[in-house]
């Protein structure tokens, strides 16, 4: 068959129209997307240990990110690009700390904040049951300063021991609710500006796991600081005038410093009375924020 020229232009400008149909057609579908982090109140956790978000996908956990925190308390990214599929069946929104370098792909034991999606946003908060399930609203704590490890009374400033001796007798001073895996308790003195470990523990009903700077003690939470002292420091020493502190540690734990979940401090008076029962105090200025898909 043949065709005049009207004819194939007619032909030609049906194939193009036709052509360019189908391209209008062809849709981008995206496949990712971004998520969020709005998180104050945490710290640097040093060069061998990270943060890692992980988001619950149906029942499993899938990782959003690892990220640091400077000494400002800045993330060092907020923002993470995920299969836009596991974004949108997130139901859950978990904290971790790793270590660093982390060979294990699945999330650790230090669960520090956690929150349920609803209406894609996800409050996070450490009392939430895949974190430390707990406010600490409870906590309550009794001290008293003592050196129960020497044989003379002139340094009876140079230790702390968290009991309650009201009664005569020495007893539990710490109301202290059990902790889940990846964490323990830890007692410490600030010393002329310096935190120094007691010792770390899971029960205020025993002693702690450490004599770093005395031998032995009553079966309590405590230290007496004689011997062995950190540099800048002399021991025996006097604690008046510096805190007593229970801090909630990463288990395992890099810093000597302690973490910034601080439950309970105390003051310790100027001229404190040794011997006499002395009060720690609330302190759940704890990690909050959210996470937003």
């Amino acid at each position: 068959m043949k065709f005049n020229l009207s004819q194939l232009a007619i032909l030609f400008f049906g194939l193009t129209f036709l052509a360019s149909c189908g391209s209008d057609d062809d849709t981008v579908i995206e496949t990712t997307d971004t998520f969020s982090l709005e998180i104050t109140g945490l710290e640097d956790v040093g060069s061998t240990a990270i943060y890692e978000g992980w988001i619950m996908v149906d029942g499993s956990p899938k990782s959003t990110g690892t990220f640091s925190v400077d000494a400002n308390g800045d993330l060092s990214s907020n923002t993470f690009t995920l299969e836009k599929s596991d974004i949108d069946a997130a139901t859950a929104f978990i904290l971790t700390i790793e270590p660093s370098p982390d060979n294990d792909p699945a999330p650790s034991d230090v669960h520090v904040l956690a929150g349920d999606f609803n209406n894609g946003t996800a409050d996070l908060t450490i009392s939430h049951p895949a974190a430390l399930n707990n406010d600490f609203a409870g906590v309550a704590g009794k001290y008293i300063l003592a050196t129960p490890t020497t044989t003379t009374d002139t340094d009876e400033t140079s230790g702390v021991w968290f009991l309650d001796n009201s009664s005569g007798m020495p007893a539990v001073g710490l109301t202290l609710p059990t902790l889940p895996a990846g964490w323990a308790y830890e007692g410490w003195a600030v010393i002329d500006g310096t935190p120094v470990s007691t010792g770390t523990f899971l029960s205020a009903t025993g002693a702690d796991d450490a004599s770093i700077y005395s031998m032995g003690g009553p079966p309590f939470p405590g230290e007496d600081f004689i011997n062995n002292a950190p540099a800048g420091l002399t021991f025996p020493t006097d604690l008046s005038g510096g805190a007593a502190v229970i801090s909630i540690e990463p288990v395992p734990d890099n810093s000597p410093a302690p973490f910034t979940l601080k439950p309970l401090v105390g003051m310790i008076p100027e001229n404190a009375p040794v011997h006499s029962v002395l009060d720690l105090g609330q302190n759940l200025a704890f990690p909050t924020g959210q996470a937003i898909k």
